[in-house]
């Protein structure tokens, strides 16, 4: 039966996020990926020629748009820590498939080398919302800031209902 769907790049993409966040990226195999979505691994080769490439396809958005909203902010004359966390929270919700798999199974990053991108953005939020010169308690209070509003993104649940209150519990860990 001939399929009618037609992103298949965006199909192979969704399922394979499904599997490796399940399996694990080394144990998904791209003929798992081909036979879930019935289409044979030369069809899927012709998308991504490897998995690699296929776990490039699915983190390489988030990581565009976590740096599209660094790089956005570092040019501003001013930051807004309310602003800043709001879009932050909004990315990783966004991509909260991405963002879970991604802490799940860190030696897919190594392997696409984003490892030291993605450690380096810690710095840059740091260098933002505190400045270059932070102390240890500021540093501290930016890290429970960022930590939990990505946990409150990944909790099971509908994350959208707490938004505000995990906002204001992330502005209130910066406060002094």
């Amino acid at each position: 039966m001939p399929r009618t769907r037609v992103d298949t790049r965006a199909e192979i993409r969704a399922v394979a996020a499904e599997l490796f966040a399940r399996q694990g990226f080394e144990k998904t195999s791209l003929r798992e990926v081909a036979e879930r979505l019935g289409i044979t691994k030369a069809a899927l080769y012709y998308h991504f020629p490897s998995k690699a490439d296929l776990m490039r396809g699915i983190v390489q958005p988030f990581v565009d748009e976590i740096e599209g909203l660094l790089a956005d902010r570092e040019a501003a004359a001013e930051v807004d820590p309310r602003q800043f966390l709001a879009d932050y929270f909004d990315v990783v919700l966004r991509y909260r498939q991405v963002f879970e798999l991604v802490l799940r199974d860190v030696s897919a990053l190594a392997q696409l080398d984003l490892m030291q991108q993605m450690l380096a953005w810690r710095n840059r939020v740091y260098a933002l919302l505190v400045g270059p010169d932070a102390s240890p308690a500021q540093i501290a209070r930016v890290t429970v800031a960022i930590g939990g509003l990505q946990d409150c993104a990944t909790t099971e649940g509908p994350p959208e209902e707490f938004r505000d209150a995990a906002l204001e519990a992330a502005i209130a860990a910066l406060a002094k």
